[in-house]
């Protein structure tokens, strides 16, 4: 009896009747697909109300200086903890925010926002109590993401020295911003890279660590703007890490 009196409210739902609010709260989700229809619409219209020519100027063109490669987690949305308007900020995510050489995805995006947008900025951002990082440290298993998390699983075999020193808390964060490290450095490593700082093009690309628990950017000073200077970047924040790490013992 249940499950038909189910059917019939989802069969309602679809038709409009009962409310939205109703099923959902039935249902135990936070918002209904038409409530994020509504939300757009006044988000559209409060838009236009304050700047009539917006969505036209934006439909023309996009001109943005920075490229972000995040974490598909929903908790870190990339324009608003950064405050920028849409067509200022070029985004790629996926889980745990990994440049992984064959990943043709990532790739392709870093490409035209290299080549063809000119994006001055490339910033990794990884975050803090990430789900990726936990399921990789406790090799949980998830079915197929496991094999993307084989990422994150070398980089805790690699830095094993340095992690194996901290409590687990703080050994969940430092790989965290271990990741973000690696995958700058990974990035700067790319042909993409590689080829625009020999043309001399301006770029640079940065590791940042977002707090959930404050909503504050880590910069970890890796930033980077030619091959040198990567490098140079990548031992010092390793280094800094490793001194952290130290001071734990």
């Amino acid at each position: 009896m249940g499950s038909n009196n189910h059917n019939k409210d989802h069969h309602n739902h679809i038709q409009g009747n009962p409310s939205c609010s109703s099923y959902c709260n039935k249902n135990h989700t936070n918002a209904c697909i038409e409530d994020i229809i509504k939300n757009n619409t006044e988000w559209a219209e409060n838009i236009h109300k304050h700047d009539p020519d917006f969505f036209q100027r934006l439909s023309q063109n996009q001109t943005p200086r920075f490229l972000w490669i995040g974490c598909s987690d929903s908790r870190v949305p990339a324009e608003t903890l950064t405050g920028l308007e849409p067509g200022e900020l070029f985004v790629h995510r996926n889980v745990a925010n990994l440049v992984v050489h064959t990943d043709l995805n990532c790739l392709s995006v870093v490409q035209y926002a290299v080549e063809v947008l000119k994006v001055e900025h490339i910033i990794v951002c990884g975050h803090y109590n990430c789900g990726g990082i936990v399921a990789a440290v406790e090799n949980k298993e998830l079915g197929l993401i496991d094999n993307w998390l084989l990422n994150i699983r070398d980089l805790l075999f690699k830095h094993a020295g340095l992690l194996g020193h901290l409590s687990k808390e703080k050994r969940m964060n430092a790989l965290c911003e271990i990741n973000v490290i690696e995958q700058v450095y990974n990035l700067g490593h790319s042909t993409i890279m590689q080829s625009a700082w020999k043309s001399g093009q301006n770029l640079s690309i940065h590791g940042w660590v977002y707090g959930l628990d404050d909503g504050k950017v880590n910069d970890l000073e890796i930033s980077a703007r030619n091959q040198s200077t990567l490098e140079q970047a990548y031992r010092r924040a390793i280094a800094k890490l490793e001194v952290h790490a130290d001071k734990e013992d």
